[in-house]
């Protein structure tokens, strides 16, 4: 830490992230269903039982025929003619085997049957019910999918500590695993403070503001894979704030927004301390979101954000959610990154981390990257419009167009620039 940081009680993000991910411990197990795991992490190894295809199997609907009956020879010269002596579908085990001058008609994904080593495709030949004549002929082996091709019997096929995704549901099926054991998903005990809120189905007046952060950070819990636990809104008391989060104490994680600054009417370092809290950090050196607590609840993780909700978001995404990932079982806890080359002029003071809320778009293969506008940490609608954060270093203290940036992907889409005015267009004459 620098020493101007550590007299202003700074604490840099890397070395908050890794106090962070220290504190977090994986939950336990459970075993669910398939149907359900969309999403969840394996706790195990996933090992097959058998192979897939569990036989040779056709890749065409056509001929399984021997390879010396129609090599590249004999077809030049005339058609081969050859007799169809059993028909086999898919899901049917042939009860014939083919010999000279043979053939079996079958279809996409039946066995191969005995005698057979080559599959003609359809197209290639000229049939009748009993006979179908070669034009064309093919490598010895065409068309047949090998036993074991997509999997072998004892190979580890989905590693312990993978997050499923509809691949891995798909190869559970086939590997015949109706139930598999993940790891337990935090539950995430969310809390809103501040006697201007009101909530969404409450009356209120002019003088009230909506309780959009427990929403925010409920749906960013969701998404990171927790089950987030709505406490509603703390006055600003220290009685009312100290009974909401004992109410939370129950949950795996607290995540409280608001009250971690120094005003008269912010409670949540008194309450920390009289809830016997090992804190670690209470100030980040980053923008949005320096004022950010961080420590222990009676064994229980313990984060308080700002109350401004592009803050409240942003170091969700820094802190919050990499915490999340690892005690849910994932093998990595960071966003995807990718650098981007900055289209804005933008400067700085060079003590802080700024995180710009921008948009990636993609122009002839090369990536690009600007803010969304105004970058205020109340503007919400810079995280709507957003689809990456743009990662600005302590010591950087201005960008220029064509500098190079990293940035951050909040979601897996890059707009082509094209598409991006589109969309921009669209939303602008948008009506409802």
């Amino acid at each position: 830490m620098k020493a101007a940081d550590a007299m202003a009680g700074l604490t840099q993000l890397s070395d908050a992230q890794r106090v962070v991910l220290d504190a977090a411990t994986v939950l336990g197990l459970e075993k669910i269903s398939i149907l359900d795991a969309l999403g969840r992490v394996l706790s195990e190894d996933i090992v097959a039982e058998r192979d897939n295809p569990p036989w040779d199997n056709s890749a065409m609907d056509g001929f399984a025929v021997r390879w010396e009956d129609i090599k590249q020879e004999h077809a030049i010269q005339k058609p081969v003619t050859l007799s169809v002596i059993e028909d086999v579908p898919a899901g049917v085990m042939p009860s014939k085997t083919v010999g000279l001058g043979q053939a079996i008609r079958i279809m996409t994904g039946a066995p191969i049957p005995q005698g057979a080593d080559t599959v003609l495709k359809v197209e290639d030949t000229e049939h009748t019910s009993d006979s179908v004549r070669v034009f064309k002929a093919e490598p010895k082996g065409a068309n047949i999918r090998p036993q074991g091709e997509d999997v072998k019997k004892g190979d580890r096929i989905i590693a312990k500590g993978t997050r499923i995704r509809p691949g891995e549901v798909g190869m559970l099926a086939i590997l015949a695993k109706s139930f598999v054991c993940v790891y337990q998903r935090p539950r995430v005990a969310i809390l809103s403070t501040g006697d201007e809120l009101a909530d969404l189905d409450e009356r209120f007046s002019e003088e009230k503001i909506i309780n959009s952060n427990s929403y925010g950070m409920a749906a960013a819990v969701q998404e990171a894979g927790g089950i987030p636990l709505l406490l509603g809104i703390a006055r600003d008391t220290p009685m009312a704030l100290k009974e909401k989060i004992a109410q939370g104490l129950n949950a795996d994680m607290l995540v409280l927004s608001g009250g971690v600054s120094m005003g008269d009417y912010d409670f949540t370092k008194v309450v920390f301390g009289e809830l016997g809290a090992e804190m670690n950090f209470w100030k980040l050196a980053i923008r949005p979101g320096q004022p950010l607590a961080f420590g222990k609840i009676q064994g229980k993780l313990a984060f308080g954000l700002p109350g401004n909700p592009v803050s409240s978001m942003v170091t969700f995404e820094q802190l919050v959610r990499p915490a999340l990932l690892k005690m849910s079982g994932c093998r990595s806890y960071g966003r995807p990154m990718i650098q981007a080359i900055f289209q804005e002029r933008f400067s700085k003071r060079g003590d802080r981390r700024h995180f710009l809320r921008g948009i990636l778009t993609r122009q002839e293969g090369v990536f690009e990257v600007r803010t969304t506008g105004d970058q205020g940490s109340g503007i919400l609608t810079s995280m709507v419009k957003a689809n990456c954060l743009i990662d600005v270093p302590v010591e950087v203290e201005r960008l220029n167009p064509g500098d190079e940036v990293i940035v951050q992907l909040l979601s897996g889409e890059a707009w082509p620039a094209e598409a991006e005015q589109q969309h921009s267009r669209a939303q602008s004459l948008s009506c409802c």
